[in-house]
């Protein structure tokens, strides 16, 4: 299995968005380096504790939209383009 680089958080308000990187290897043993995003929203639960969901309510959609924005943006900064634009 490949190597995993610990991931990058994009936060606005509640909603975060995570860009995990991961260098893998073909069988032939050329290295490539992909890319997967995932999205989600901190809360406190009744006991007073932060959670996640991926459950989003309709104001966080705004936020979710941003966040992501944010993160391709600095996907194409870095030149970060793995050939599946």
């Amino acid at each position: 299995m490949g190597k995993k680089e610990q991931p990058e958080h994009i936060k606005v308000g509640a909603v975060r968005v995570t860009l995990w990187r991961n260098i893998r290897k073909t069988p032939d043993g050329r290295e490539f380096e992909s890319r997967n995003v995932t999205i989600d929203r901190a809360y406190k639960d009744s006991h007073d504790e932060w959670q996640n969901t991926n459950s989003l309510r309709e104001n966080d959609i705004p936020k979710a939209i941003l966040a992501l924005c944010k993160t391709y943006a600095q996907i194409m900064e870095k030149g970060e383009t793995n050939g599946n634009e």
